[in-house]
């Protein structure tokens, strides 16, 4: 197993030092966590913020397992500032798309109410409270209803948008690598894990369901634009032969 690297080490450590400061100072997650641009509770800094804030151990152990297992070989091959100017691309590249859509939902279902009577200052001032009128459900269906209101007031954290950055870079530069998860015991080529893990990601997204069931809590969009991001700075730097070159 190829050793953990620089980069990938300290951005493990600042991880880890976020998480743990999370837990004890809970009020952190209003001022670090993204939240969407019109909430009152949003900051400049949060579209880099919340790549280093996690919602549970799992959450983070996993985000960690795969940028240790994925990000040591991008950074041995590209050295530590490409990496991480990738790595942070990557993030920012998460965090615009979940936006985004968010931006589609919540006003998608802004101008349905607006359109049935409701007027709209009195709209955002309830939902700005964390509350919602009950008559609002009448207009929508469960799964836009549910959308409307997590695109408003659900914080995004995680660093799973710059991970599936780097996914789609090991793609790019070891396409028949086999990767396996718990739940396959085959091992797949890289090449054809990604995007199948990209289209099932674009599925959750659409439907809002798990793959366990019920409803999902997952920001699969951002994971989604992450590795839009990832694509086109791997098209690009191996178009132009930039993908050779090291910066240290």
């Amino acid at each position: 197993m190829m050793n953990m690297t620089e980069t990938v080490k300290h951005l493990i450590i600042i991880n880890v030092i976020f998480f743990v400061g999370s837990i004890l100072v809970p009020a952190a997650g209003d001022f670090l966590a993204l939240f969407y641009f019109e909430n009152p509770n949003f900051k400049l800094w949060q579209p880099l913020t919340h790549m280093f804030m996690h919602g549970g151990i799992m959450h983070i152990f996993f985000n960690m397992f795969a940028l240790f297992s994925f990000g040591s070989a991008l950074e041995h091959f590209w050295g530590g500032k490409k990496f991480l100017f990738f790595y942070i691309s990557c993030g920012l590249g998460a965090a615009a798309l979940h936006t985004a859509v968010n931006y589609f939902q919540f006003h998608h279902g802004l101008d349905l109410l607006v359109e049935n009577g409701f007027k709209e200052n009195e709209i955002m001032a309830t939902i700005a409270e964390g509350k919602f009128d009950t008559r609002w459900q009448d207009f929508f269906s469960e799964f836009d209803f549910t959308s409307f209101m997590q695109s408003y007031l659900t914080p995004a954290v995680g660093a799973s948008g710059a991970i599936y950055g780097l996914l789609v870079a090991f793609a790019f530069m070891f396409p028949n690598a086999e990767l396996a998860l718990m739940f396959i015991p085959v091992p797949v080529k890289a090449k054809y894990f990604v995007p199948g893990l990209l289209l099932l990601d674009l599925y959750l997204g659409l439907t809002g369901k798990s793959i366990f069931g019920g409803a999902s809590g997952i920001a699969h969009f951002a994971h989604i634009g992450g590795a839009i991001i990832g694509f086109i700075m791997m098209w690009y730097w191996k178009k132009n032969q930039f993908n050779q070159n090291r910066w240290d």
